[in-house]
């Protein structure tokens, strides 16, 4: 069972989000939403956010941080630019301890008074000083798949599997 959890707080665009679920779809990841959300999550807005495979997204919504925090106890590592450490830094190897992966809002990150308890957990994608951040959803996919690759990705289909076109589709003859 993958342990791995993606947190959003308080996401603010729909397409990122979209983003977001279909990465967790594809990789066995369960996504926790904490309101607010500056969006719907209803089936139409869902849909218009590119997301067509909800039915494999295993998602829960919480009203508050506390509501999540009171849910989930255990080993949270926070995503943000404020981080001393990069995703290698930290080992998510333990098959056997929830991970939290946290994000916070586009706009204003994860709130200060949330990130100071846990400093020694802030999580930061190295970059250069030409920009400020990078996209919410690619840096969830980064640091999701550093943390997949360190489980040795396994529980996911190193090749194409034969459900979709197949290992050897590109061998065939149309």
């Amino acid at each position: 069972m993958n342990r791995l959890n993606v947190v959003l707080y308080g996401p603010e665009i729909p397409q990122n989000t979209g983003n977001i679920m279909r990465t967790c779809a594809g990789t066995d990841t369960f996504l926790h939403l904490i309101e607010p959300l500056g969006f719907k999550l209803d089936p139409k807005s869902i849909k218009r956010s590119g997301v067509n495979y909800l039915e494999h997204v295993h998602y829960t919504v919480y009203r508050n941080w506390e509501e999540f925090t009171e849910a989930n106890p255990g080993i949270y590592a926070f995503s943000t630019r404020y981080g001393k450490k990069s995703p290698d830094m930290f080992d998510f190897t333990n098959p056997d301890q929830p991970y939290y992966l946290i994000f916070g809002k586009e706009s204003t990150g994860i709130p200060k008074t949330i990130l100071r308890d846990h400093l020694d957990q802030c999580i930061r994608l190295p970059m250069n000083d030409k920009i400020r951040s990078l996209n919410l959803a690619n840096c969830v996919c980064a640091v999701l798949y550093e943390a997949l690759r360190q489980r040795g990705y396994d529980h996911l289909f190193r090749t194409e599997p034969e459900t979709l076109k197949g290992e050897d589709w590109l061998l065939r003859d149309e």
